[in-house]
């Protein structure tokens, strides 16, 4: 069998290895983050969150045929797509692994020997299959997320110039070239990421071209490169619809025609170039403008798949992201303009004084007729900027994190050395490389380790080397050990892939550094480009999963320099399948072993079950309020796709602040009526009361909230502040609102049950909390003003409190969800964290919540394992309350739905925080076989817990983890004094001598 037949099945061996692995861990249903918005916008043809996915979308959509009707396998078959992707991902890096190894070792016109073929290939699997078991990889090859997809793109691009390359002396090799920019161009509509390994395309054409360069010539060559980048980037993509927008305008505000006259009119202009360009190349026999105009043509091609966001915009969709049916909402779109704007170069630092504000440029909206103003784009004067401004977000989180982290104190001026300390030590040590050690040495947990400590730190496996970094690693703890994303790797495939680079670069410095090139474009500069602030949502490696591909390479390139450097003394042949098998064993095989449990969401459907749970814990024709990516969006696919209780209405709080969101709300949606909202569409169109601020009238009497919500929306200069230029805007006049309560209107719509009518208020008191009305916080008084108690309101309790307005006295939990209710405040009541309504919510959790396999399922990441103590508090809070009633029956049969859904282990702190007063109800009712067991589980886990952190605080002579030691020490002795007062006299003796003997190995290191 000769060389390009076994290149050809081995690639497919690989297809075929990670596309079974991907499928026997994938995702059964909804993911949390992007993957329910994902799901839905795909299978109804919606519109995705900014700068869009068109043909993730188109794929995902095809795959859900295969579903045959069956909306509950809709998610799985959108999850396979991605499976498939990541698999054909495996395919074209095994593909280009061989191709560069081959080109390496094999010279033009020599016949491929046995022992070379095995070095070949052996490469490629190890290389490949590396990849295929990384940590961020795997995670996003399992559910429906852009990323996969995004790789796929990536891989074939860079398989297709390697392609190009290995035929550019034949007559038809341009093809290559072609596919290649065809492939980009429809990548943009699938993930920008894509976009980074342009400049090593570059240097594979140049490198080819030119084969003897110099070191002046590379570097202009890399100067274009990144031009070459920014054109794509920022010309194509953004300024081709800017131009688009500016031409519509002139069309419609000054010659008076329709809508899109403009547009069309700079599109057959840009087709005219083109054509042009195309004509004028080959007539004056221009090889290489026609090759940039061939290019550019397809480039533009494959991103004209945004065409369908517009189209779908006009369908009025449910989920119909910044609306982008016109020029310039289609504008802001792809320019992520509702993220806003970071310094990059130069600008202002965290406490740099504003000192002015200037306007650059024009908000436009569409009106009836013609474009209107929608406001005008400004930015801050500063009294003071630097150089790569790395510490600049103004939030106070960020303020606090930025001091505490670099050390500074309130008077520090950060310098230019300041921010490219942060930049090398947090964003690219801490967020970066600690990353790629996850990926290639190993993972300590699966906890958010983004402030850095030693939650979410990598680790080796290798103990002394731990030990220096982390602490004594003699007795480590169950939050580790038995944390499924405990990984150890050894360092073993950081070493070959670091053999690999080494040996490539003494035998090819030219396809090694165009290697080293994508390794750094799609890493470290995407690091300095985002520009990212500290403490986001979650954690991001999966943006940097281009740099883990070509690191892949080079682990695959590692065979060779085992063959060269370790095994030399043998045979070739020997050699090759010794080096190919040490590989194999040491990288992929070790990373499938370590990697499966915690990337194995085979059993797993929280996800799923919590948004499930969502929904049904409403009232028929609810309002829901979310918050947040986990609260909204597999909300959302159970309601699109599995078509989940449809009469309720899920409103996103952080996107009501959007016009184009408030009109969808005044749209019936599924079988949800539009809500109640008498606000006036030029009352909230963009650029109009984006923000009122708080401005104290000295009003000491609540007012109305209908009498409020006129002011705000007054349009007479009396019921105006005046700003310092002159202009006037609405103004929040108090913070102390009210709702009188009609208690027969309260009665009759069921709100309030007969039995309680003594309970309901006559109005409703409350303070505002915030010192601004958004115009998405007026759209919610304008709901609470004219609902009438028509539709039951709810919000998620997974938000932040001051997303309740002020309303917490006022919203009683039911499970996961909090209802407002008219109810008089109870005295008895004020000091609970939470109010809790407990004839629902004992309905909720007893017969109608369904647990995701919590108990039992193999995966928990870090959501998963939050919600299990989620779940865990829910139970914990109700029986606590049941009890308090003398409800013991109720109580004892809650008991024992806990002991059905709770997993037997910990996973976290948070966990032993909500167990602990679990037994105490547990001793409240008598249950002490139950409550001792539960004592001494939670005691051995603390214990284990402190030994370990005494151990790397006495290694390390400080306090290690201070505020896991301060919360297990106090539960510790909760515990001693709870086993007391319960007369568990031997057990609470026990527990005590443990707590004393903690507090004297830890006291040397306490602050003072």
């Amino acid at each position: 069998m000769n060389y390009s037949k076994i290149n050809t099945i081995a690639g497919w061996l690989c297809f075929c290895i990670a596309a079974l692995t991907y499928v026997l861990t994938l995702d059964q249903s909804v993911s949390f983050w992007d993957c329910g918005e994902f799901i839905a916008s795909a299978f109804r043809m919606q519109v995705v969150h900014q700068p869009g996915a068109p043909i993730v979308s188109m794929v995902q959509r095809l795959f859900s045929t295969l579903a045959l009707g069956d909306k509950t396998l809709v998610a799985y078959f959108m999850n396979l797509s991605s499976a498939l992707a990541s698999a054909g991902t495996i395919l074209f890096l095994f593909w280009t692994i061989t191709a560069l190894a081959k080109k390496t070792t094999v010279k033009k016109g020599e016949e491929i020997s046995t022992s070379k073929t095995i070095s070949i290939i052996g490469a490629g699997l190890v290389g490949a299959l590396a990849y295929a078991f990384s940590d961020s990889f795997w995670f996003s090859a399992v559910e429906a997320e852009v990323y996969a997809m995004s790789s796929l793109c990536t891989a074939i691009v860079f398989w297709g110039i390697l392609k190009w390359e290995s035929q550019a002396d034949e007559p038809k090799a341009d093809r290559w070239l072609l596919f290649v920019a065809y492939i980009m161009g429809l990548s943009i509509g699938v993930h920008l990421l894509n976009l980074l390994a342009i400049p090593a395309l570059i240097f594979v054409y140049y490198f080819k071209k030119y084969p003897n360069p110099n070191w002046k010539s590379i570097l202009k060559v890399f100067l274009i490169s990144i031009v070459a980048l920014a054109i794509v980037q920022f010309g194509i993509i953004q300024y081709l619809i800017s131009f688009a927008a500016s031409f519509d305008y002139f069309f419609v505000n000054t010659l008076g025609l329709g809508f899109g006259s403009g547009i069309l009119f700079f599109a057959v202009l840009v087709i005219g170039a083109i054509l042009y360009g195309l004509l004028f190349s080959i007539r004056k026999n221009k090889k290489a403008l026609n090759m940039l105009m061939l290019f550019t043509t397809l480039l533009i091609f494959g991103y004209s798949s945004f065409a369908i966001l517009i189209i779908r915009a006009h369908a009025k969709p449910n989920l119909n992201n910044t609306n982008p049916e016109n020029a310039f909402n289609f504008l802001s779109y792809v320019n992520r303009s509702q993220y806003g704007d970071r310094p990059l170069l130069y600008g202002e630092n965290y406490n740099s004084e504003k000192i002015d504000v200037k306007e650059t440029g024009q908000l436009y909206r569409k009106g009836k007729d013609k474009y209107e103003s929608a406001g005008t784009k400004s930015e801050y004067i500063f009294a003071d900027k630097t150089l790569a401004p790395r510490m600049y977000s103004d939030k106070a989180e960020h303020i606090n994190f930025y001091k505490n982290y670099m050390g500074f104190d309130d008077a520090h001026k950060p310098t230019l050395s300041d921010n490219l300390s942060y930049m090398f030590s947090f964003q690219t040590g801490q967020m970066y490389m600690r990353y790629f050690m996850w990926n290639f040495v190993g993972r300590q947990d699966n906890e958010d380790g983004q402030l850095g400590g030693r939650n979410g730190a990598w680790l080796s496996g290798v103990k002394p080397i731990d030990a220096i970094r982390l602490g004594n690693q003699t007795n480590l703890p169950p939050s580790i050990t038995e944390n499924k994303a405990y990984n150890r790797f050894f360092f073993l495939p950081l070493i070959i892939g670091l053999i690999g680079a080494i040996w490539h670069f003494k035998r090819n410095q030219k396809d090694a550094g165009i290697i080293g090139l994508l390794f750094i474009f799609t890493g470290v500069a995407i690091v300095i480009y985002l520009n990212s602030v500290p403490i986001e949502p979650r954690e991001r490696d999966y943006a940097y999963v281009g740099s883990f591909y070509a690191f892949a390479i080079w682990i695959g390139l590692g065979v060779f320099g085992l063959k060269d450097w370790v095994f030399q003394k043998l045979s070739p042949t020997k050699a090759s399948i010794f080096a190919s098998l040490i590989a194999i064993v040491s990288v992929p095989a070790l990373m499938a072993s370590q990697g499966w449990d915690d990337h194995d969401r085979s059993e797993s459907h929280v996800a799923h079950d919590m948004a499930v749970n969502y929904l049904k814990s409403c009232a028929p024709n609810a309002i829901l309020f979310t918050y947040g990516d986990n609260d909204t969006y597999p909300v959302w696919y159970a309601q699109e796709v599995e078509n989940i209780r449809p009469d309720v209405r899920v409103v996103n709080l952080s996107l009501f602040t959007a016009d184009w969101y408030i009109d969808g709300m005044k749209r019936k949606q599924n079988e949800s009526a539009p809500l109640p909202l008498t606000i006036k569409p030029e009352q909230y169109v963009a650029g109009t009361r984006d923000v009122m601020y708080y401005q104290d009238y000295k009003i000491a009497q609540s007012v109305e909230l209908k009498d409020i919500l006129d002011v705000l929306l007054s349009d007479n200069d009396e019921d105006k502040a005046t700003m310092s230029d002159g202009s006037k805007y609405n103004i929040l006049p108090t913070k102390n609102l009210k709702l009188t309560v009609n208690p027969k209107q309260v009665l009759d719509t069921g709100t309030v049950p007969l039995e309680d009518a003594g309970k309901i208020a006559g109005a409703m008191e409350w303070t505002y909390a915030g010192n601004y009305v958004s115009k998405g916080t007026l759209a919610l008084f304008d709901i609470l003003t004219h609902n009438n108690w028509e539709r039951p309101i709810y919000f998620t309790s997974a938000m932040p409190t001051d997303q309740y307005i002020g309303l917490d006295k006022y919203l009683y939990t039911e499970g996961l969800n909090k209802r407002l209710l008219p109810l008089k405040p109870d005295s008895v009541e004020a000091d609970r964290i939470e109010l809790i309504n407990p004839k629902p919510m004992f309905n909720n959790l007893m017969r109608v919540y369904s647990y995701g396999n919590i108990k039992k399922a193999n995966h928990l990441d870090r959501q998963s394992a939050d919600d299990v103590t989620y779940v865990s508090n829910m139970f914990s809070g109700l029986l606590t309350k049941l009890i308090d009633e003398g409800k013991i029956g109720q109580g004892k049969e809650l008991v024992d739905k806990y002991f059905q859904v709770i997993p037997n282990k910990f996973y976290t702190v948070r966990q032993v925080m909500s167990t602990f007063y679990v037994t105490e109800s547990l001793y409240r009712l008598n249950d002490l076989n139950r409550a001792n067991a539960m004592i001494n589980k939670s005691a051995d886990h603390i214990n284990k817990e402190l030994t370990y952190l005494a151990d790397v605080s006495e290694s390390k002579n400080q306090l290690a983890s201070e505020q896991n030691v301060r919360i297990y020490l106090t539960y510790l002795a909760q515990m001693v004094r709870l086993t007391e007062t319960f007369k568990q006299k031997e057990l609470s003796k026990k527990l005590e001598n443990e707590y004393n003997n903690f507090i004297i190995r830890f006291t040397p290191f306490a602050s003072s």
